[in-house]
């Protein structure tokens, strides 16, 4: 790999402004001034600072977020705030994306990364990745909405959804659930509950897969993925 390109990929400007790093000593390979930004670099083994700060290469970046209601799951929109404007620019400048959505109304988890290999993996429905979710929901959940959604919930558009696990979790005028899909249509929890005359108030996804979402990340709050977390998600590429 070229080191201008490594630097511009990891947050030092344009090759442009990484030559002028180099053309001010400002950077060393293995110890060594270096004289040409376009020199071969091994970013597995070659040790590149500037201004004696170490820079470790990382092609890809892995983010958990707790996200908060009134923020849309989008890289930009003209209108509303998007999780991306959450991120500080040291994380934004890898142009992550979301994987999957979250409605603009629903909390909780949800995964950020430049690795398209993997949003593909977790989003597809060959491998029934189950996402599992909390809601309040306005009527009362019974036994019988148990089985409906076993068998799968016919929606308003006549798409007939694959099984999902729902549990009650208290029962009333307004009932708990805890429900595991392995689809992502449309406004889906919302939808299946709808469709046995219900409606969700509240909604908040828990975990994609083993990825579950980190209780002390406030509203808002992300961090990067830990060595567990990641390994959970290099086995589903």
């Amino acid at each position: 790999m070229r080191l201008d390109k490594l630097l511009a990929n990891m947050g030092y400007g344009s090759r442009k402004d990484v030559k002028a790093l180099v053309k001010n000593k400002r950077v060393t390979v293995n110890n060594t001034v270096i004289k040409d930004s376009g020199q071969k670099v091994d970013p597995d083994k070659d040790i590149v600072h500037v201004d004696e700060r170490v820079v470790i290469y990382k092609p890809y970046i892995y983010l958990m977020m707790n996200k908060p209601p009134g923020v849309i799951s989008a890289t930009e929109d003209r209108h509303d705030k998007t999780v991306i404007d959450l991120l500080s620019s040291e994380h934004q400048h890898y142009t992550p994306f979301p994987v999957g959505r979250l409605d603009k109304d629903t909390e909780g988890l949800l995964l950020l990364t430049n690795d398209g290999q993997l949003a593909h993996q977790l989003l597809s429905p060959k491998k029934d990745v189950e996402k599992t979710y909390y809601a309040r929901v306005w009527g009362t959940v019974t036994d019988k909405d148990v089985e409906a959604f076993a068998k799968g919930i016919v929606l308003d558009d006549g798409y007939h959804s694959k099984p999902a696990k729902l549990r009650i979790l208290s029962q009333g005028e307004e009932s708990e659930i805890e429900v595991k899909i392995t689809e992502g249509k449309f406004h889906q929890v919302k939808r299946m509950f709808e469709a046995v005359d219900k409606k969700v108030i509240y909604l908040k996804r828990l975990c994609m897969g083993d990825l579950q979402l980190d209780n002390t990340l406030k509203l808002g709050d992300y961090r990067e993925l830990n060595s567990e977390e990641l390994s959970y998600c290099q086995s589903i590429k």
